[in-house]
């Protein structure tokens, strides 16, 4: 997936993946998964996904400070 976001370029297929957190297995319609990924320059972004029930029923990409990343790193 690939989104600008203040006119820079969040690129899962072009990025590292940092830590990837699944909850429930694939088909769940209340499962999702948020994978953290960091980008050449450094910018960190998180890719979320899910079930229809999820807490992320939607495809989305949302960028984070490093100190948000290093939270969620934390919390996972």
């Amino acid at each position: 997936m690939k989104k600008v976001i203040c006119k820079k370029v969040y690129d899962t297929e072009n990025a590292e993946i940092v830590k990837k957190f699944v909850s429930g297995v694939f088909g769940d319609t209340d499962g999702y998964e948020e994978t953290l990924y960091i980008t050449a320059d450094g910018y960190y972004f998180l890719y979320e996904n899910g079930g229809v029930d999820s807490v992320h029923p939607t495809e989305s990409i949302k960028r984070m400070s490093k100190a948000a990343a290093e939270e969620w790193l934390a919390s996972h």
